[in-house]
């Protein structure tokens, strides 16, 4: 389990971040459409999987706004914006944003996502939802770089991220 902070008050995730230099676990996840969209999907791509509560709170929406713009410089390169949030509100928001360099991706049919990669919370106003973490993951699909960010209310470091790109 990994402690972060709600609000400045302590909770627990389920478990930890895949650790750097393993195989990324695999995962189907639904797309806006309802389709499912699994890891090997982007197979020989480099994937940054930003996970985060809910895209309808303001720190979220900047996290996806933030790689949005951050990604499309970087060659061979997917964003995936993974939350428990209906598909739907999903798309609504990147399309009001007119964001295009992002994927959105739900665990809202069965939370596995969030248990295979230690990222559910477990207890606390948020229990259920996913912590605000950045995976990222090379063309081979092994884990480069993670952080699990200690206060679900803060951005991830984006430039740590932007780094393990390189």
């Amino acid at each position: 389990m990994a402690t972060i902070t709600l609000g400045g008050n302590a909770t627990q995730t389920v478990g930890e971040l895949p650790k750097v230099g393993t195989a990324a676990p695999d995962f189907t996840l639904s797309k806006n459409d309802l389709s499912p969209a699994s890891l090997s999907d982007y197979k020989g791509k480099r994937v940054v999987l930003n996970i985060f509560p809910s895209i309808d709170t303001g720190v979220c929406a900047q996290s996806v706004r933030t790689f949005n713009e951050k990604v499309s410089s970087a060659e061979n390169t997917e964003v995936l914006c993974i939350s428990r949030d209906l598909p739907f509100a999903q798309a609504r928001f990147c399309a009001a944003e007119g964001l295009d360099n992002v994927h959105t991706l739900s665990d809202f049919k069965t939370g596995k996502f969030g248990e295979d990669y230690g990222v559910t919370i477990a207890d606390g106003g948020f229990d259920g939802l996913h912590s605000r973490a950045v995976v990222v993951l090379n063309e081979e699909g092994q884990v480069v770089y993670t952080e699990q960010v200690p206060e679900v209310g803060q951005e991830p470091n984006y430039e740590g991220a932007m780094n393990a790109l390189k």
